[in-house]
């Protein structure tokens, strides 16, 4: 896979509580966005790969819902991961 075992608790260890914790919300979001970046520049190259582009999209529905959940348990840890990433406030 592209995601080696280094490159997973270094994204933890980043966003998440640790290196081991891999089950924060904020750490699933950081990787999902690593995950969502390398296969958008995946379907930049291959236009037709449709399987590919349903996952894609499941997966921006899987870190949308964590942020909604995140927005609504802790809005500081939210506001925190939209900042760190980079993203865009979906959540209104």
């Amino acid at each position: 896979m592209y995601l080696s075992k280094e490159a997973k608790a270094e994204i933890f260890a980043k966003h998440g509580k640790g290196s081991t914790d891999t089950g924060s919300a904020e750490g699933q979001v950081a990787l999902f966005t690593t995950r969502i970046a390398h296969l958008t520049g995946h379907l930049k190259n291959n236009k037709k790969d449709f399987s590919t582009q349903l996952s894609l999209q499941k997966m921006v529905g899987k870190r949308r819902a964590l942020l909604a959940y995140l927005y609504n348990k802790d809005i500081e840890r939210y506001r925190a991961i939209i900042k760190a990433l980079q993203l865009r406030d979906i959540i209104k």
